[in-house]
């Protein structure tokens, strides 16, 4: 049985799925590809506005959620508290769930086609982008999907076995995936020991000797991508602090005077993160005292670019990168990243590309986008085929 009740079949197509073909429903049918949280929000507002429709939903592995299971970092349980509400939709007596079926190989979406009404496709996107940079394949590098996948038991990267034997480890992004990163790679283990990281990565990050960690962006403080929240969070770590260089903060106040709150709440906490100084009667002692009770840290690093992982003396593994520093021309989200001609040269042993991902195409029948990585889509419905949709499409359109 699948969650909650619902059906689950594990391996190939559903035993029904030629009666299907053959039968015709009066209810609306609609197939949903991908159990993550886009197909099942798409099948929660099926159940409700459609009273009579049936949803099934296919998914490559066993288990569903997608990344509220496999992404989210397992001390923010809280996050992965809408699993209870996509529970209930898989219990309705009107959605089935199938395990195991990979649609492109076990059965493909022409078959689909014939057997739904419509067809939706949220599978996500399941590669990463390339740096496209010299060295990116050398021992020591990793993706950060692949690395949030180890320590969150993605049967696909169990066995990655990271070496986390190095101080120093640079994350290439500015988003809430680099700093979910940084922040399980300087946990206390103590605090991890509470959450429901894989046993296997809780043993390999016992014996860590990573001790900083740098999160590196091309563009500058204003253009960060992650929350105030996770921010928060990061400053607060316990056994970790914060490194800001003050002169990347200097003038901001001014800057951000007419910026959307969130980003403005964001920018301050990252000045005052930077430029609070400690009281003029600290002693020597206190402040040894609290670098002490703090032997980690992390840091962020604006306006670099990755231009070359740099190899160790055999070849083999990463020893640090060349970055080339930037200037940004234009303002806000919209300023672009312009290499100067000068590089920068930092040494670590573990580089993390938390850049982004990219879909990959899922069937010959369905169009799809090399160059963006994504399937052409408009108003609700994807380019040239009838009753194949994107997630998010306008139902009552449908």
């Amino acid at each position: 049985m699948g969650p909650g009740g619902a059906c689950w079949r594990g391996g190939g197509v559903p035993g029904g799925f030629k009666r299907w073909l053959s039968s015709s429903a009066p209810a609306p049918r609609v197939c949903v590809v991908g159990s993550g949280p886009a197909g099942f929000y798409t099948a929660q507002h099926v159940l409700k506005h459609h009273g009579g429709a049936r949803v099934d939903i296919y998914e490559k592995l066993p288990v569903p959620f997608g990344l509220v299971r496999f992404g989210v970092a397992p001390d923010h349980p809280e996050v992965k508290n809408v699993i209870n509400a996509f529970t209930q939709t898989a219990r309705s007596e009107r959605c089935a769930y199938y395990g195991n079926v990979t649609v492109g190989r076990d059965v493909t979406v022409a078959e689909l086609q014939q057997a739904y009404h419509a067809v939706v496709l949220s599978y996500g996107a399941e590669d990463n982008r390339v740096l496209g940079i010299p060295g990116e394949n050398l021992s020591g590098v990793y993706s950060a999907r692949a690395f949030v996948g180890w320590y969150n038991g993605l049967p696909e990267n169990r066995d990655l076995k990271p070496d986390l034997s190095c101080e120093t480890a640079l994350i290439l992004g500015h988003g809430n995936v680099a700093l979910d990163i940084a922040r399980i790679l300087l946990s206390p283990l103590h605090l991890l020991r509470k959450t429901d990281i894989t046993d296997s990565s809780l043993a390999a990050l016992a014996c860590s000797k990573v001790k900083r960690v740098w999160l590196v962006g091309r563009r500058g403080p204003l253009q960060v991508a992650f929350t105030i929240k996770e921010l928060r969070e990061m400053i607060n770590l316990p056994g970790a602090r914060p490194v800001l260089n003050p002169a990347d903060f200097t003038g901001l106040e001014n800057t951000i005077k007419d910026a959307p709150r969130p980003r403005k709440r964001l920018t301050e906490l990252l000045i005052k993160t930077a430029l609070e100084k400690p009281g003029e009667k600290m002693m020597e002692a206190q402040a040894a005292a609290a670098q002490a009770a703090a032997p980690r840290e992390w840091g962020l690093k604006f306006q670099r670019s990755p231009q070359e992982v740099l190899p160790t003396a055999d070849g083999r593994r990463a020893r640090g990168i060349r970055m080339a520093l930037t200037r940004l021309e234009g303002l806000g989200d919209s300023a672009k990243a312009v290499p100067t001609g000068d590089t920068e040269e930092l040494e670590c042993g573990l580089v993390l590309s938390s850049i982004g991902y990219r879909s990959l195409p899922l069937d010959p029948a369905v169009p799809f986008d090399t160059q963006r990585g994504v399937i052409p889509n408009s108003s609700g419905r994807v380019e040239g085929v009838p009753g194949l949709y994107p997630p998010g499409c306008v139902w009552d359109a449908c």
